[in-house]
């Protein structure tokens, strides 16, 4: 006996057969028990437990204790009865088949990943101007994340950026990029996604990096909330490198983010352009932070910058150094200590505030 399985208390053989195929798809494999006493059995134990409609009324009768994710499914619209029953056994939700079949082949992959220890952050990083380094910064704070032993997803959506495999180095790699991965939204299972993306996995943690091509087209919104959300669900931080013009896909990340950090240079031109686009965040919601980035040609402070373009200072950055150089060679740096690494642990600690506040809202 698997305690990790999933199990099914079904008395409709048809259904029986469309649970064992949408588990099959899922890539997780189902455990059928007999009656009510062999469930209570496994009822605490098994990370998912599917009811159908016919022994939901028998499993409300048997006063089995409450707890989280149980399902009952039913061919069709159930009858009111069920939602009674439903009730009665603490169910999460009531699942209409076909209606609902993508979104439990989604739960069901979700059983591979086991719980998370922790619940998920999104990050978005745009960039002030055309350069600014916010494709830099964004893997920045993913390795970082790394470094601390975490799982960090990091998803590009900049067509025009050439590619975020490139700056993680990571461009020979095997796996999918957005043009391949195919998403039309619905539910993805984080371990799914993890498995089928470049990555470099390190003990407990890894880095998973959603690239845009060389060519073809970006992400459609959907995907990308989809993305998201699987991110979160597997307790993962979430780092996406957003195109300053606001396509409808950075739309979506910026109505789902916890937090956003425009990496502005010390120039005048930059104050400007970056000015526009707090303008257009500003409309999302979203907790706009300013990372100033050095050197300063004209002498402009970091708190000068953050006046001219009207966001809140988060922290100033020297260059790094040798940074140019390794890009150059596919060899992004993975240090410690640095700018690079001091800003994104900063970032990283407003990340972690703002998403206990957004869960506390």
């Amino acid at each position: 006996m698997d305690l990790r399985r999933p199990i099914a208390l079904i008395g409709n053989d048809t259904l029986l057969d469309d649970l064992l195929r949408l588990a099959a798809v899922a890539g997780c494999e189902l455990e059928r028990v007999p009656d009510v006493e062999a469930m209570r059995q496994r009822w605490a134990a098994a990370p998912l437990v599917l009811i159908d409609d016919l022994m939901a009324e028998e499993c409300a009768r048997a006063t089995l204790p409450r707890r989280g994710r149980v399902l009952v499914v039913s061919h069709g619209e159930p009858p009111p009865s069920v939602w009674e029953n439903a009730v009665a056994i603490g169910a999460e939700r009531v699942i209409e088949l076909p209606v609902g079949e993508s979104w439990l082949v989604g739960a069901l992959a979700d059983v591979l990943d086991g719980p998370a220890e922790s619940a998920g952050r999104v990050l978005a990083v745009l960039g002030g101007r055309g350069g600014a380094g916010a494709s830099v910064f964004a893997t920045a704070v993913a390795q970082s994340v790394l470094r601390r032993g975490g799982r960090a997803l990091l998803v590009d959506c900049d067509p025009l950026g050439g590619g975020l495999d490139l700056t993680l180095g990571a461009e020979r790699q095997s796996g999918l990029r957005w043009p391949a991965l195919r998403l039309t939204g619905g539910r993805v299972a984080a371990a799914a996604l993890r498995s089928a993306l470049p990555g470099r996995p390190r003990g407990r943690g890894g880095l998973t990096v959603l690239s845009c091509d060389r060519a073809g087209p970006g992400p459609e919104p959907q995907a990308v909330a989809a993305v998201l959300d699987a991110g979160r669900r597997g307790g993962e931080t979430v780092v996406c490198d957003l195109p300053r013009q606001l396509t409808d896909a950075a739309q979506a990340v910026l109505d789902r983010a916890d937090l956003a950090v425009l990496v502005v240079p010390a120039e005048v031109r930059a104050c400007a352009a970056a000015k526009r686009v707090v303008e257009r965040v500003a409309g999302r919601g979203v907790a706009l932070r300013l990372l100033v980035r050095g050197p300063a040609p004209g002498g402009l402070t970091p708190p000068e910058v953050a006046e001219a373009v009207g966001a809140s200072l988060i922290a100033a950055m020297r260059p790094e150094p040798g940074l140019a150089g390794a890009l150059e060679r596919g060899r992004f740096p993975d240090r410690g200590r640095g700018p690079l690494a001091s800003a994104a642990t900063t970032v990283l600690a407003e990340l972690s505030t703002e998403s206990r506040r957004r869960e506390a809202s």
